[in-house]
């Protein structure tokens, strides 16, 4: 008898496991078939200046994507913040920027987002060049942990919002953390579909990467923000912001790099503009 007992809990977690993918893309169908709100509709319109921009086939997109995204994922406020709806819609949108056009997962090691009404400080064991452990403060907008969590600050991620061609996007920046982390520690090479893409890859940006920490070391002002040259991850996050908010300067000065952002993210901003 308990040798039936364990067959059954066998059989039955092995059925759920097989049915789990297929449930999962059926609730989120449902989901994007859901009517839009008009409030979430206006929300779009006043605080994120993209979705004006963008043709009429990824304006809709964008809309089924939010209806999934807002419905798995769940908002923290922190440091007495409250958090509304006009901010869950405005992170979410800037966030679901990165899943247009391709097979969107959203985000499957991310579950919560924290939000702060300003910056924040952390506290973080830092080594010096002996070795000896110190603790350091560091004030940021924003932070992605591969433990499924992106923290935010709300103050960041509206002006990062406001300025659609400034090249700076606390949330775009974040998120592109969440995809290079999706299979591990980011590195600055997200999931690509083949040797070879992950050959060019590793190329281009390798090469924009060192172009970039050369140019800081001497101080020259340039497109990418030069805290992509601090390492690879950080470098596809600046890059990814300055794609989504400059990709006509982007193009102009990086052609190269552009073009695998654009392969990757199954975009083309320019044609937005």
């Amino acid at each position: 008898m308990p040798l039936l007992i364990a067959l059954s809990l066998i059989g039955a977690v092995a059925l759920w496991l097989a049915a789990a993918p297929w449930i999962t893309r059926w609730r989120r169908a449902r989901l994007r078939r859901r009517p839009f709100p008009e409030a979430w509709r206006e929300i779009l319109r006043r605080r994120v200046p993209y979705f004006r921009q963008m043709p009429a086939d990824l304006q809709l997109q964008l809309k089924a994507h939010l209806q999934v995204f807002l419905a798995e994922k769940r908002f923290v406020g922190c440091g007495g913040l409250v958090v509304t709806e006009e901010m869950r819609v405005s992170i979410a949108a800037q966030a679901c920027l990165l899943q247009l056009n391709r097979n969107a997962d959203y985000f499957p090691g991310m579950s919560q987002i924290l939000v702060y009404p300003q910056a924040f400080v952390v506290e973080r064991q830092q080594s010096n060049a002996i070795g000896l452990h110190h603790e350091e403060r560091q004030v940021l907008a924003g932070e992605s942990w591969s433990q499924g969590q992106v923290i935010l600050s709300w103050h960041d991620a509206q002006e990062g919002a406001a300025n659609p061609t400034d090249g700076r996007n606390v949330v775009i920046h974040e998120f592109a953390h969440q995809l290079d982390q999706e299979f591990g520690h980011a590195n600055g090479a997200p999931l690509l579909r083949s040797r070879a893409d992950y050959e060019r890859w590793s190329t281009v940006l390798g090469s924009e990467f060192q172009r970039l920490q050369a140019q800081a070391a001497r101080g020259e002002p340039t497109l990418l923000n030069h805290y992509g040259a601090t390492e690879p991850a950080e470098f596809f996050a600046v890059a990814s912001e300055a794609f989504f908010e400059q990709a006509t300067q982007l193009a102009h000065e990086h052609p190269a790099l552009y073009a695998e952002l654009s392969r990757f993210y199954g975009l083309n901003p320019l044609s937005w503009q």
